[in-house]
């Protein structure tokens, strides 16, 4: 017993060093930062007041851009030829290829509301896909609700049915948002190595499974009661 506290002591000694070195570590770096503030004359800060108000300025001019491109809202785009236009003069896209009669595009819609406010970065397209049967040909569209994440004018990535989402009708808009973050379509702070559906504790208790049904050459659905 007497080896075990020993030990105990010794592995505590250490940490309590540890965090010791590292505060002093911080301590130094803010010290240094104040003193090269301190050391700054009239025309330094000045200089560098106007680089932040710069930076500033432009952000906002980037902001108002991207709103007069129709970011900052979900919306819906009446034809195909509206979606070439709109893919065009954004960066990045993500449409959301819906059936009016699939309950999982209104969940799909749900999330991409609150995500389209949030991230204006990006912009939130829908499109119906039975009045797009040359998109969803081009773009092999199958399963609804498919979402097509579009960078630089490319279609690089899919997000089809809720597969990659925890597999549940009931996914957060977190993981919705972890999703696109993974196909750099969004700017996401997030940690992409964990998915969120991975850290929910309800997350196995209200499993929905997806019944997946392939009809050769027709649009079907992820919806178990669908015709």
């Amino acid at each position: 017993k007497m080896a075990a506290d020993t030990s105990v002591d010794i592995l505590q000694k250490v940490l309590e060093n540890e965090i010791l070195q590292s505060t002093k570590v911080v301590e130094e770096h803010l010290d240094a930062e104040i003193q090269k503030l301190d050391q700054m004359d009239e025309d330094e800060l000045e200089r560098l007041k106007q680089r932040r108000l710069e930076a500033l300025k432009k952000s906002q001019q980037q902001k108002q851009e991207w709103l007069s491109k129709g970011h900052g809202e979900y919306r819906e785009i009446p034809s195909e030829r509206d979606f070439f236009q709109e893919v065009k003069e954004s960066k990045n896209v993500v449409c959301h290829f819906y059936r009016e009669t699939t309950f999982r595009c209104q969940i799909m819609d749900k999330h991409l509301t609150v995500l389209a406010k949030k991230h204006i970065e990006t912009k939130f397209l829908k499109l119906n896909a039975e009045k797009s049967p040359f998109l969803c040909e081009r773009l092999r569209i199958k399963v609804i609700p498919t979402l097509a994440l579009i960078k630089d004018g490319k279609t690089q990535d899919y997000v089809v049915g809720f597969t990659d989402l925890g597999n549940t009708d009931d996914f957060t808009t977190e993981t919705l948002e972890w999703r696109l973050g993974c196909a750099d379509v969004i700017n996401y702070s997030g940690n992409l190595m964990e998915p969120p559906f991975q850290s929910q504790k309800k997350y196995g208790t209200s499993f929905t499974k997806l019944d997946k049904k392939t009809i050769r050459g027709k649009i079907y659905e992820t919806d178990s009661d669908d015709d």
